[in-house]
């Protein structure tokens, strides 16, 4: 990763209690990019690069890690959410709705770390990964996208986001980290 110092990674909604239509399956999935995102966690923490948790706030309006994990802890999240808890050197921002930058600080924060390019992670693809790119490209980020650690219920829609992500947003994808630099 050549511009590493101007590069941050973000998590999104990845912290959840996975209580809704279809939830379970979406924690199946995200079950399955856990692994994924850590190593490309690790992989980013050894560059130096900034590891950005943003995640929905469930109503508690707090951005307060410990209240937002055990407001989503149950049966179907535990084991998730012990696994890929922020760290204290992580940022952690809470948002509103489901783009990262709307209603947030995540701007004013990428602008202070000097951040031009985004890696994205987390669930759902299709749906709070693809707003949130969209807005990152209309505020002329780079985007980078590693198709292993996104998650959205359907496939198909994953795909999908995927494409539009590279296709509109002129985001890199990849599989594999050694595809990062």
């Amino acid at each position: 990763m050549n511009k590493s110092k101007n590069t941050a990674m973000l998590v999104i909604d990845m912290i959840n209690d996975f209580q809704f239509a279809h939830g379970k399956v979406l924690a199946e999935k995200a079950n399955k990019i856990s692994d994924s995102i850590l190593s490309l966690k690790q992989d980013c923490l050894k560059k130096e690069i900034p590891i950005i948790y943003i995640n929905d706030h469930y109503n508690l309006w707090k951005a307060d890690i410990e209240s937002i994990l055990n407001y989503c802890r149950n049966e179907t999240s535990a084991h998730l959410l012990d696994k890929i808890k922020p760290t204290d050197n992580d940022y952690f921002l809470i948002k509103p709705k489901h783009s990262a930058f709307y209603g947030t600080a995540l701007n004013t924060l990428l602008q202070q770390l000097h951040v031009n390019t985004l890696i994205l992670t987390g669930i759902a693809g299709n749906i709070c990964v693809l707003f949130t790119a969209n807005d990152a490209y209309m505020r002329e980020y780079s985007l980078i996208v590693p198709e292993n650690c996104l998650a959205s219920v359907d496939d198909n829609d994953n795909k999908y986001a995927l494409t539009m992500m590279k296709n509109v947003m002129n985001a890199k994808l990849f599989t594999d980290e050694k595809d990062l630099s």
